[in-house]
This record gives C-alpha cells, sequence and structure tokens, in this order.
C-alpha cells in the first residue's frame, strides 16, 4: 500500500507541475512526460523511465521556467491574439505566476499617429509569435525565449474530454457576434462548463447591452483577464484528477492539432519534473500589469491601455524577481561584510564618498545568465566602497534595475547607474534589509 500510496503521490505531483503552466501548456508538457510514460508501459518502471534520468542535482541549476502563451481566435480573417499571459514556474520557491497583458496595450512608436495597429493584440498579425514576443519583453523588461500559440478548438476539445470544468460564473454574460459565430449565454453562479461554454466564458467581455464586469471585479478586459486566469487554474486543478490520467493520450492529440510552440528542447522541461512533486496550486501568483486606459491621441482617437512603465517594472520584480526566483541568502563572507567592504574601500578609494558608500547596503542578483558578469559588478561596487550585503540569482533578464528600497539619495542611485553603465531605475516600499538591490540584465556588458 505504502509503494501504491507513493507512486500515486508522485504521479499527481508530476502532473500538477504541468498545471501550473496552464491554458494548454499545462498539457504540452504534461502530454509529452506522460505520452512517453505511455509508451515506456504505464506504472512505476515506466515512470521513472520517463521522469528519472535528470543530470540536474539541485533545483538551483535550472531557474524559472518562463513561457508566453498566446489564445488565437482564428474564427476571423485576421487572427488577434486577445490572450496573452506570461507563465511562469520556479522549482526553487515552488511558486508559479500568471501576468496577463491586456489586449488593448499600446506598443506604437507615435501616440499622434495611433492605429489600430499599435495595440499588442494585433502585433501577431504582421509579426507573429516572435513579434508580440518581443513587444511583451520591452513591456516587461522580461527575457522571454519561449512562446505557445494555442487555437480556441484547443481549449473547446479539453474542456469535453475531461467531462467539463466545474466553474463560478461571475456575471450574467449574454453577447452575440455574427460575424465571429459566438454566441455567449451563461447565468451567473457555480456550474458544470462544457468546452463550448468555456470558450464563451474566457472571450466574453461585455453583453449585448454594453454591461460588463463590475468595478470592484475588473471592468471590460480588466475583468476579462481575470476570469481567464481564474478559468485557467480551474482547468489545471481538474484536469489533474485521477480519473483524467488515462485520457493522456488523447489530450496530446489535441495539444498537436491546437499549438504551436518553439520549444525544441524537451530534455530542458524533463529536468524539471523531479522537482514538481510538492507543488501546491495555491502558489499560483496571478494579476495584470498596471497602467489605465486612454483615448490616443488624447480625447479623440482609439481607447488604449496604457501601461505604467514603472509600477510594470515593481510588479514584474515582485512577481519574477522576489517570489518566484532564487536569491541567496547567506550572509556573504568576510570580503563581502561591512568591514571587508571598508577595508576594500579604505585600500582602494580613501575619499568621504567611500566612507558614506559603506552604510549603503546593497544586494546584487544576477539576472544576466552570466556569473562572471555578477562578479565584475559586484567588485566595481565594492570598489567604490558600497557594502554588498548578499549576492544571488534570479530569473533572466533584459534590463539591469536599481530598486531604492528605503529612499536613498538620487545622486547615489545614479552613481551606481554611471558605475555600471546601465539600469533602469525604480523604487519599492516593501520593508527590505538592504537599502538597494541591483539586477544585473543582459544589458551590462
Amino acid at each position: 500500500m505504502k509503494k501504491e500510496r507513493k507512486k500515486h503521490r508522485v504521479l499527481r505531483g508530476i502532473l500538477k507541475f504541468f498545471g501550473i503552466i496552464i491554458l494548454l501548456i499545462v498539457l504540452f508538457i504534461g502530454g509529452f512526460v506522460g505520452y512517453s510514460t505511455y509508451k515506456n508501459g504505464w506504472g512505476w518502471i515506466g515512470l521513472l523511465k520517463t521522469a528519472v534520468g535528470s543530470e540536474v542535482e539541485s533545483p538551483e541549476e535550472l531557474g524559472e521556467f518562463q513561457v508566453l502563451i498566446l489564445g488565437v481566435s482564428e474564427d476571423i480573417s485576421a487572427p488577434l491574439t486577445d490572450t496573452i499571459i506570461v507563465a511562469a514556474y520556479n522549482p526553487i520557491t515552488q511558486k508559479a505566476t500568471l501576468l496577463s497583458i491586456p489586449r488593448d496595450t499600446f506598443v506604437g512608436d507615435s501616440k499622434l499617429r495611433a492605429d489600430s495597429y499599435d495595440k499588442i493584440n494585433a502585433v501577431y498579425q504582421k509579426g507573429g509569435a516572435e513579434g508580440v514576443l518581443e513587444k511583451v519583453n520591452k513591456l516587461t523588461g522580461l527575457n522571454l525565449d519561449k512562446y505557445m500559440v494555442i487555437s480556441n478548438n484547443a481549449l473547446v476539445e479539453l474542456v469535453d474530454e475531461i467531462g467539463g470544468v466545474e466553474f463560478n460564473v461571475p456575471i450574467n454574460m449574454d453577447y452575440d457576434s455574427s460575424a465571429q459565430d459566438l454566441h455567449i449565454h451563461l447565468k451567473k453562479g457555480l456550474q458544470t462548463l462544457d468546452g463550448e461554454q468555456a470558450e464563451g466564458l474566457v472571450r466574453f467581455r461585455k453583453n449585448n447591452n454594453y454591461t460588463t464586469y463590475s468595478s470592484e471585479y475588473g471592468n471590460d478586459d480588466f475583468g476579462r483577464m481575470r476570469t481567464q486566469r481564474e478559468f485557467l487554474k480551474e482547468v489545471a486543478k481538474q484536469t489533474l484528477k485521477a480519473k483524467n490520467i488515462t485520457k493522456v493520450g488523447k489530450l496530446v492529440d489535441i495539444l498537436k492539432k491546437n499549438v504551436k510552440t518553439n520549444i525544441q528542447n524537451w530534455d530542458e522541461i524533463k529536468e524539471y519534473v523531479p522537482y514538481a512533486v510538492e507543488f501546491d496550486t495555491d502558489n499560483l501568483e496571478m494579476d495584470n500589469i498596471p497602467g489605465d486606459s486612454t483615448r490616443i491621441p488624447a480625447g479623440t482617437g482609439l481607447w488604449f491601455f496604457l501601461a505604467d512603465d514603472t509600477k510594470t517594472i515593481e510588479l514584474v520584480d515582485e512577481l519574477f524577481t522576489k517570489q518566484n526566483n532564487k536569491e541567496i541568502e547567506e550572509e556573504v563572507d568576510e570580503s563581502n561584510t561591512t568591514e571587508g567592504s571598508n577595508a576594500t574601500a579604505t585600500k582602494d578609494t580613501k575619499t568621504s564618498s567611500s566612507t558614506n558608500n559603506s552604510k549603503i547596503k546593497i544586494e546584487v542578483l544576477n539576472g544576466s545568465g552570466d556569473k562572471a558578469l555578477l562578479t565584475e559588478a559586484t567588485n566595481a561596487l565594492k570598489k567604490q566602497g558600497y557594502n554588498v550585503y548578499k549576492t544571488g540569482t534570479t530569473s533572466t533578464t533584459h534590463n539591469t534595475t536599481i530598486i531604492n528600497r528605503t529612499g536613498v539619495s538620487e545622486d547615489v542611485t545614479s552613481d551606481i547607474k554611471s558605475l555600471l553603465g546601465t539600469g533602469v531605475i525604480s523604487s519599492s516600499n516593501k520593508s527590505s534589509k538592504v537599502d538597494l538591490t541591483v539586477i544585473i540584465g543582459k544589458d551590462y556588458k
């Protein structure tokens, strides 16, 4: 019995991992492992053949898995990506993240000449998934390199295959579009949705009479994004039920037909499996980028969502840098202690400024993917007398960021930016043991 319980626990854990990447990345990746297990023969030995074989000794070697999920409406002549979600899983912290990007987000070059093609959901028409990936990276400061493009048909077939999904519909939904052959008629409340109803739920924005979600829930597109995230979480939970394990083969077939991705190296994904056993879907963080809706040009043009650059950086830092990444919390060795930093400052730069610098505690996180750059940046800061309180690693990011956590003077943050040769300066009101967090990005050379 113990072996049997362990077997099912491991199987549930592996499937839970695939659940956190949500929408259909759940099953695209999960299906790959499950299908390989199926070919190797169901049972404990088959699972071992599939899940074991990883050469990674600890989750620290893996870092965070990130992917851009795009939901495409293929029932119109010019497909739009009305669902844009950054998904991530960190095996070190056992946390996962879903960050939504409003479909009307402005990504154009000129607000004076803005048109509908300057909305992020239209980028796919000309630039494909790679074009959307580029815009999302610029918007968030992340360095995503993986994407999954999922058609509406995938969600419909998936939900039907697992026997429907129980979900608490937040409001009455009544919408019809003959152009899209879309008809949404759902009553508020807990119910089991079939595939067609699920598609309507995640695509709903406004009723025929133009009423929409409440301001408390999230108006218009914000309400839709919240419903999408909440529904996808339920899809993950309910797909992982034991009764659906034997349907892996069919789920894989659904995904092959409806998912396009640039993920080619499946060995990279396989390495995450052994660390997914303990994942709990309650550790799933969900949010959308901050900003406001407005007309562009002001007062006369189309409605756009303008992202708040500063708040977006702070949110990305909170979701992908602090909560879902590994920060090595070890106090630095003797050379990195305050006394060590003072000694270095005294030797290299005997100035009053270096003495003041030694009072400023800095954590340096490596988001460049290159350990040598972390060492270089740390040494540069120490040479100027700064107290490098601790160092660590974080998810890969393009932009070097300097986060002011205790309100140190602008002269100091500007000095550090000049010292590093690059950097986006932001602030955070979150309590911290350090004055500044410096995240070294790929732009640091």
